[in-house]
């Protein structure tokens, strides 16, 4: 089987994990990216801000309007380590960003794929293309080593 190198933007994400498992956090990481610049970048952090909406597509969502000065993030990518959650996939179609790269599929907690399939429901006004598996391998093993040391 041959193995292609990584997109950058999923290789950043992956970084982003590895530091928000550092901080003891859940690792996870998400990056925006618009014109192949990324824009916006997030890492899990719910237990060091005590804030239960700090995870890493939103904090990545949040640098990305910021940097553009605007809610509509139109026309970006997000790249995430893991299936978002239905908050996050919320915010990615209030943030009406075109496009969502996932690294690794969350049945448990999972809302894309799995579970709530947000941009499945009618209300759901903008639906993002969906694109996973590109680092799949690499962010599971990051979430069962993290999950490991702490059984």
């Amino acid at each position: 089987m041959t193995r292609w190198p990584l997109p950058d933007p999923m290789q950043q994400a992956l970084a982003l994990a590895q530091e928000a498992a550092e901080a003891g956090e859940v690792p996870i990481g998400a990056v925006v990216v618009r014109d192949g610049e990324v824009i916006g970048r997030g890492r899990n952090h719910p237990r060091e801000s005590h804030d239960p909406t700090a995870h890493a597509e939103i904090a990545a969502i949040r640098e990305a309007a910021s940097a553009l000065g605007n809610e509509r993030l139109e026309g970006c990518e997000l790249w995430v380590t893991l299936e978002p959650c239905a908050m996050c996939a919320g915010a990615i179609s209030h943030a009406r960003i075109a496009k969502l790269y996932y690294a690794a599929p969350d049945p448990k907690g999972g809302a894309v794929d799995h579970g709530a399939r947000v941009f499945e429901h009618p209300q759901c006004l903008h639906r993002p293309e969906v694109y996973s598996g590109m680092g799949e391998e690499q962010a599971a093993e990051m979430l069962r080593g993290f999950f490991r040391e702490r059984r």
